[in-house]
């Protein structure tokens, strides 16, 4: 397997702008997207609220948006979707992106609203390793990908089901539709197919992954948000989230994510194989982050991993369905944002540099 590069900047709230747009170049975006076709950026919102660690930053959209304008991508427009969890119009405006479109003109889009895209039955080529078992010939995709450049903006996090979540995971919402919680049995493999069929639709693919709070704990919500000041980007997934891993304390092999995807060529997961350009010894460190434990991550054991596993067909279908939504929302949206979260999220909007960034943002180009 060729090597592969991943670039990795040191930045600050006064440079972050054009620390986006040297990543980008650094990582090679300008070459590996194709100019010709539009550029899909895929912001992650993992909460709704503006937790830090949890969302795609301000700042980081912003540092894309002005990497592919000043690279000659004019073509640009950005896809949101929602899950059983999040709510993706509260998520772009609690977390200050609708005056970055609006400034630039960027059309934003919705996976699950059909007047932006249609689902259409889709066979890959690629051998899958658990989407077939969830959807026979009932796999479906957003006819809208096809064809286009994607560039995936996740933040640098644990995960409680896959210990770290990156530029793999970022494709999960995009992606999957009906069904898609029913993967959580499957989570690594899933991951896995999602970058092959990604390989096979897009013209381009690329990640620019922010750094600049990163979330220690049980993410990818409730975290401790800690200031590391690193971007990480690539065109390859695979080495990117390893990359992230290794900063993070994990070993990126031991994740199975990470090892099938290496293990299938579909990009490189082994550290003494990828080559690290821009900031290379903030590539050496070690933040020795941890994924710790919480009854969210019980009740998910329950479900899908543990003994009780047989059940999940049971727990997943309406009206138990439901009920699992129900409390996933009062577990996070009502006792933990209200009680935990939000005193974190104000702290760090009153004491660090990126949160008073955050607090007072705005846009470089001020709209029409």
């Amino acid at each position: 397997m060729s090597r592969a590069r991943v670039a990795i900047v040191r930045t600050k709230p006064e440079s972050v702008l054009e620390d986006y747009v040297r990543a980008f170049e650094l990582g090679d975006g300008p070459r590996v997207l194709d100019k010709d076709a539009t550029t899909i950026i895929k912001d992650n919102i993992s909460w709704h609220y503006p937790f830090p660690s949890a969302n795609t930053t301000p700042w980081q959209l912003e540092g894309v948006i002005l990497a592919l304008r000043g690279n000659g991508f004019r073509d640009v427009t950005c896809v949101q979707n929602k899950t059983e969890v999040t709510d993706a119009f509260k998520g772009e405006d609690l977390n200050g992106y609708r005056p970055i479109f609006d400034a630039y003109g960027i059309p934003v889009l919705f996976n699950f609203l059909e007047r932006d895209m249609q689902w259409i039955p889709y066979k890959p080529k690629a051998r899958m390793l658990a989407l077939n078992r969830v959807y026979g010939d009932d796999l479906r995709i957003p006819d809208y990908f096809v064809g286009k450049n994607i560039v995936h903006l996740p933040t640098v996090k644990c995960h409680i089901y896959t210990t770290t979540t990156g530029a793999m995971k970022n494709a999960f919402g995009g992606l999957l539709t009906h069904k898609r919680h029913r993967t959580h049995f499957y989570i690594h493999e899933t991951l896995v197919d999602l970058l092959a069929i990604q390989k096979e639709i897009h013209s381009g693919l690329f990640c620019l992954m922010d750094g600049t709070t990163a979330g220690n704990g049980t993410g990818p919500r409730l975290m401790k948000p800690i200031r590391k000041d690193v971007i990480l980007a690539s065109e390859d997934q695979v080495a990117v989230d390893a990359v992230a891993a290794k900063i993070m304390g994990f070993d990126p092999m031991s994740m199975r994510y990470i090892a099938l995807a290496h293990d299938a060529g579909l990009g490189v997961g082994r550290p003494d194989e990828i080559e690290i350009v821009g900031d290379v010894d903030a590539a050496k460190e070690n933040w020795r982050f941890e994924v710790g434990r919480c009854f969210h991550q019980f009740a998910a054991w329950i479900t899908w991993f543990g003994p009780t596993r047989f059940l999940s067909e049971v727990l997943t279908r309406p009206p138990i369905l439901y009920l699992g939504n129900f409390y996933s929302y009062f577990y996070h949206d009502v006792l933990h944002w209200r009680f935990k979260e939000r005193r974190i999220y104000e702290r760090w909007l009153a004491d660090s540099e990126w949160g008073r960034l955050f607090r007072d943002y705005k846009p470089r180009r001020t709209s029409d």
